[in-house]
């Protein structure tokens, strides 16, 4: 595949771009997107209408539509970051005078294959370029004409700076073959970082011969102790349930405690109940509410991503009985506790073994943005080689650059 030799080809030119060429790079992307905004927009309408007229669901159309200013924002703070290659650390001189230290570097050649969310296909640009990499896009075929400009505006402020175009790349077959191929090109691709649903994940994992890394699916989970601040423990699941209900770290189960259940849930219930959300109880919950936006919880509920407003609601008698439930539940994406007990906090955060622990914050907070990335690839919930957002530093690989005066071993 051409793809791919062109992206290998440049990746040895990106292993050796200043850190001020790969800024004036996205310098100039912003610039481009600011001057053909409209053009931009447009193309990203086309997508949406398709998607309408295909009858997509409101919560993929959502993921469909591109917020501008909003990238513009993270491609500032991408730029605005440390340049991560050639980072040295864990220097040392050795008895024998050897002297060793390890050097950050880019990983290659990534692989990412994603759906809907056009905004992606800018983060993953910025982030690549930004750490040295090169990257071969897949995004859906409900994405093609957002996708079709945003990497033509990504390699014309590629070529302005004297960068090839293959820097960056987009596979716009959406026949599926090409996902399959793009699994088996190991001899040009060094990383395959699906961002999608289960079933995009699964498929990645058992038919690539290229190292994946997986993430994004939720299943997340808020426990309210017994000594939360009930007012605004019920903001925090309002926000975590509501601002952005398509998301992966958007709030899927709310445990509450017993001992407060009788005053929490109501309260919740009366509150996100105005924005729309409707809730599935479980038998010990359920007698506490039974509005006409609640309904029993069937055992699969606790096992779903809702990504709408749904939440589903479980008492438990204590701490023990909420991790518990966690670790029966959780994907590993994003878990919480509201509480006033530090030792219940400290308890909780040893062990829930997820990606991104909270102690009396929204969930939401899982992105690249928010923690001070700029912007993220995706979300790992694995263990290696890196968990949570995927920003600059998770983009990279080390090595070992040893320096001796002709040194022989005895």
């Amino acid at each position: 595949m051409n793809i791919g030799k062109n992206a290998k080809d440049a990746s040895r030119l990106m292993a050796l771009a200043s850190t001020k060429t790969k800024n004036d790079v996205l310098a100039t992307l912003v610039r481009n997107l600011k001057t053909d905004r409209e053009k931009v927009l447009q193309a990203n309408g086309q997508d949406i209408e398709a998607a309408k007229e295909k009858g997509l669901s409101s919560a993929l159309l959502e993921r469909l539509s591109l917020r501008l200013e909003s990238i513009v924002h993270d491609l500032e703070q991408v730029i605005a970051l440390p340049d991560p290659i050639g980072e040295r650390f864990e220097e040392r001189i050795l008895p024998n005078g050897l002297r060793a230290e390890k050097r950050r570097t880019p990983i290659g050649v990534l692989g990412v294959i994603y759906e809907s969310r056009p905004n992606v296909t800018l983060d993953v640009s910025a982030l690549s370029i930004k750490s040295g990499n090169c990257a071969i896009l897949r995004g859906g075929s409900e994405v093609l004409n957002s996708n079709r400009i945003l990497v033509s505006l990504v390699q014309q402020s590629l070529i302005s700076q004297g960068l090839p175009g293959g820097v960056i790349q987009c596979i716009t077959d959406p026949d599926r073959q090409r996902v399959y191929e793009m699994l088996r090109m190991d001899s040009y691709i060094d990383l395959i970082i699906p961002r999608g649903a289960e079933e995009l994940q699964k498929f990645c994992r058992e038919n690539s011969t290229i190292p994946v890394l997986t993430g994004g699916v939720g299943i997340c989970h808020l426990f309210v102790d017994a000594s939360a601040n009930v007012e605004r423990a019920v903001e925090v699941v309002a926000n975590a349930k509501t601002s952005r209900p398509t998301v992966c770290n958007a709030l899927d189960t709310l445990l509450v405690h017993a001992e407060i259940a009788p005053i929490f849930i109501p309260q919740t219930v009366a509150a996100l109940g105005k924005k729309g959300v409707r809730f599935r109880m479980d038998a010990k919950s359920w007698p506490l509410c039974q509005g006409v936006s609640c309904q029993p919880a069937e055992p699969e509920d606790f096992e779903t991503e809702w990504m709408s407003l749904v939440l589903g609601i479980k008492i438990v008698e204590n701490l023990s009985e909420a991790i518990d439930h966690i670790q029966r539940h959780s994907r590993g994406h994003s878990d919480g506790i509201l509480t006033e007990n530090e030792r219940h906090a400290e308890l909780f955060v040893e062990q829930v073994d997820s990606s991104a622990v909270y102690v009396n914050a929204s969930t939401r907070f899982t992105d690249g943005g928010e923690l001070g990335l700029g912007a993220e690839v995706a979300v790992s919930t694995q263990k290696l080689h890196t968990r949570g957002p995927i920003g600059l530093k998770e983009l990279t690989s080390s090595k070992w650059v040893v320096r001796g005066d002709y040194h022989l071993r005895s």
